[in-house]
C-alpha cells in the first residue's frame, strides 16, 4: 500500500504541472458560476417505492470533454461551443430511450463516469458546452444523470489544492440538483461521492481521483456493509479510472489511480460481490471479466470501460500487465479474461454509450454507436453476462 501511495503522489505531482493554468494556455480557471443542471420533472422515486422493480435499463458512458487548443492557436472547443460529438451521443440516447419506452426494459437513468469538460475549474466550459446537452436528457427525456468525477473535472491535483477545490466546487454545483444533498445517508458530505438504489440494483458513485482517501473508503465500506442483498441483487460501482484497460491509460502503463483501485477497492468489491465496475478515462470501449473464489463459490465481476462520449478517440495499445495483481489475489483464484478489446484505429472505436439491461438476476449489454449501425463489438447486438 505504501508503494502505491508513493507512486500516486509522484504522478499527481507530474500531472499537476501538465494541468497548470498556463500550460500551453489550455487550462484556465475563471470566476464564472456554474449553472446547476435542471433535473427531470419527475426524479427517480425513493428507493422504497421501487423495491419490486426487477426489469429496467440504464445508460452508461463517459468522457465528453473536447480536445485542447489547436496547433495553430485556436482555443479549445469547450467554453466556445456545444460539444458536437457529445451532442450526437445524446441524440442517440434520446432515440434509444424512445425505443425502449414501450418495452419491458424502459430506460430509467444515466450513469456518467466523468470528464465532462476539458478543465473543470473553468465555469464557462460547463455552462456553454456541457450543461445544455445534459438538460436534453434530464428535461426532454426525463432521465436523471448521476456522475462520478474525472480527472479533467476536478484536475489531477491533490485534495486541498486550489484548482482541485475549484473544479470540485464546479462539479458539485453542476450536479447539485441531481445528487443527494449533504446530510443524506446516501451522500458523503462535501464529496462527489454518493449512492442510490433503484429496483433490485444499487449504485456506488465514487471519486477515483482520490482513491486512497480514507474517509471515502470508509463511507463506501459502510454503504456496502449495510446493504440489503436480498433486495439489491446487483451492485454497480461507477468511477472514472479503470482497474484494467488496454488503451493508452492502460496496456503497459499502470497509472496510480488504477493501481489504487486494484489495491484498495477491488478487495472490497470481491468481499461484497460487486457485479460490475463502469469506468471511462480511456476514450474507447473495453471489457474485462474477472472471476474469483469466495467461500468456495466462484463469482464474476465485469469491468466495463465506456469512454466514448465524445472526447478525442483513443485506440488499443496493448494488454495490461496483470502479473502482480494475479499474484496478490492467488488465494482467491482470480482469473481475468479480456472479453472485448478496442480496435487499432479510430474508425474501429466510434463514440458510443452502453445500454445496461437488468432482467431479474441477469444483466446484458447493448452498445449504441453514433454515425454507424454496424458497430457490434461483441459480434451481436446484445450480449448476456453469464
Amino acid at each position: 500500500m505504501r508503494k502505491v501511495l508513493l507512486l500516486t503522489l509522484s504522478v499527481l505531482a507530474a500531472a499537476s504541472i501538465i494541468a497548470q493554468p498556463g500550460a500551453q494556455q489550455r487550462n484556465a480557471a475563471d470566476d464564472v458560476q456554474v449553472r446547476p443542471i435542471d433535473p427531470p420533472a419527475h426524479p427517480l422515486p425513493p428507493e422504497s417505492q421501487t423495491a419490486r422493480v426487477t426489469k429496467f435499463s440504464f445508460f452508461a458512458y463517459g468522457d465528453t470533454r473536447s480536445e485542447g487548443p489547436s496547433p495553430s492557436g485556436e482555443p479549445a472547443p469547450d467554453g466556445q461551443v456545444l460539444q458536437g460529438p457529445h451532442g450526437a451521443v445524446v441524440d442517440a440516447m434520446l432515440a434509444t430511450a424512445r425505443r425502449l419506452a414501450s418495452t419491458e426494459f424502459p430506460a430509467r437513468f444515466v450513469v456518467f463516469s466523468g470528464d465532462a469538460v476539458l478543465y473543470g475549474p473553468n465555469g464557462t466550459m460547463w455552462n456553454v458546452s456541457y450543461v445544455p446537452l445534459i438538460e436534453r436528457l434530464t428535461t426532454q427525456a426525463g432521465l436523471p444523470l448521476f456522475m462520478a468525477p474525472g480527472n479533467h473535472d476536478t484536475t489531477a491535483r491533490p485534495p486541498g489544492d486550489p484548482d482541485r477545490e475549484l473544479g470540485l466546487r464546479n462539479t458539485l454545483r453542476a450536479f447539485s440538483k441531481l445528487m443527494p444533498a449533504n446530510g443524506s445517508p446516501r451522500r458523503l458530505d462535501d464529496y462527489a461521492t454518493f449512492s442510490f438504489g433503484y429496483g433490485n440494483s444499487f449504485f456506488i458513485m465514487l471519486d477515483s481521483n482520490i482513491a486512497l482517501d480514507q474517509k471515502q473508503l470508509e463511507w463506501v465500506t459502510r454503504q456496502l456493509e449495510g446493504l440489503d442483498r436480498s433486495r439489491y441483487r446487483h451492485v454497480f460501482a461507477v468511477l472514472h479510472h479503470p482497474p484494467f484497460s488496454s488503451g493508452p491509460h492502460g496496456g503497459s502503463v499502470l497509472e496510480p489511480a488504477s493501481a489504487a483501485i486494484r489495491a484498495v477497492y477491488l478487495p472490497l468489491f470481491h468481499k461484497h460481490h460487486v457485479r460490475m465496475t463502469i469506468t471511462g478515462h480511456d476514450h474507447l470501449l473495453d471489457h474485462f471479466v474477472e472471476r474469483y473464489e469466495d467461500g468456495r463459490r466462484m463469482y464474476r465481476m465485469d469491468h466495463l470501460v465506456s469512454g466514448g462520449g465524445g472526447a478525442p478517440t483513443y485506440v488499443y495499445q496493448g494488454e495490461p500487465d496483470l502479473q502482480a495483481y494475479l499474484s496478490d489475489t492467488a488465494a482467491q483464484k482470480v482469473r481475468l479474461d479480456h472479453l472485448m478489446a478496442p480496435g487499432p484505429t479510430t474508425d474501429d472505436n466510434p463514440h458510443h454509450f452502453v445500454v445496461v439491461r437488468v432482467d431479474g438476476d441477469r444483466v446484458s449489454l447493448e452498445v449504441v454507436a453514433t454515425g454507424t449501425t454496424s458497430f457490434m463489438p461483441y459480434g451481436k447486438r446484445r450480449i448476456d453476462l453469464k
